[in-house]
């Protein structure tokens, strides 16, 4: 062991003595690509699995290289190559998501959201979620971001239609042929309704008090966890209103708050992403590092 810790410090001082500046700058370039990349797939679940698998990388290498475990060196060495090559398979959507956010132009260069939602979209919809909770009629409402939901869409009716509360309460009306599935709002617009949603595998509902729940919410966190649509739920058993963003659930909300979350999350300008966001980034830091 002490052979071992000795061999490091020798080959850390080699590296340190051949430093040059096209070494440093070699270093940066691909901090940067890994920088952008996270910056990519921040908030969805590929991040968690891209710790736990660089988290068993690094300890798999250090283990490997001890001469003390030469049967499992062997067996990392081996195995290691084809765990490399599933991470495509592992994280296809992720890089599905990844790959669709470069592809728009609005992803390199400064943007804001693709449609503007406006006051009177925001009121409409609190004003619908409101008297449908009253009534105790279930109802799912999505609000599409950055991410597009076309796969979704295109499992419901396409309405093209603007929204206002009396279209969402008819709808949404039981036993109406569009109550089942979710509305889409895109914009100004409803989208579609009928829309078949991903139900969510997280088990967040399972293991916890709300495992009641039914496929409208479990359909509001598939969507949230998959992309990054906003997904407002009104209960049928409770007539309570929920929102979901990013695999999180807010309950039991009231027309005001409400209105406020809503305001929050869908009004304001989307965050950048992709590399303007990470040179925005690098240029806080250093702005903050010359402030002080």
């Amino acid at each position: 062991m002490t052979s071992f810790f000795s061999n490091l410090i020798e080959n850390i001082l080699f590296i340190v003595q051949r430093i040059t500046w096209l070494s440093v700058l070699d270093i940066l370039l691909v901090t940067l690509i890994f920088f952008v990349i996270l910056q990519l797939i921040r908030d969805t679940q590929g991040i968690v699995l891209i710790r736990g698998a660089i988290f068993l990388i690094v300890l798999f290498s250090i283990l490997s290289s001890l001469e003390i475990l030469p049967a499992f060196s062997w067996l990392i060495r081996n195995t290691l190559p084809a765990m490399l090559l599933a991470i495509p398979v592992i994280f296809a959507p992720e890089i599905r998501r990844t790959l669709e956010r470069l592809g728009r132009a609005g992803t390199i260069l400064p943007t804001t959201t693709a449609a503007t939602r406006t006051k009177s979209v925001i009121q409409s919809v609190v004003e619908a979620a409101n008297r449908l909770a009253q009534k105790k009629h279930g109802a799912l409402i999505v609000f599409q971001r950055l991410d597009h939901l076309d796969q979704y869409i295109q499992s419901g009716v396409r309405l093209q239609a603007k929204v206002t509360p009396e279209l969402i309460l008819q709808i949404f009306y039981p036993n109406t042929p569009l109550h089942d599935g979710a509305v889409i709002i895109d914009g100004e617009i409803i989208v579609a309704a009928a829309c078949v949603l991903p139900l969510s595998s997280s088990g967040v509902l399972t293991d916890s008090p709300d495992r009641q729940m039914g496929l409208r919410h479990r359909a509001a966190l598939g969507i949230s966890e998959v992309t990054d649509a906003v997904a407002l739920v009104v209960s049928e058993e409770t007539g309570s209103i929920s929102i979901v963003d990013h695999g999180k659930m807010l309950r039991r909300l009231d027309p005001k708050r409400l209105d406020l979350i809503l305001k929050a999350l869908i009004q304001q300008p989307q965050e950048e992403h992709g590399l303007i966001a990470a040179w925005r980034k690098i240029q806080s830091i250093f702005g903050k590092s010359k402030e002080t």
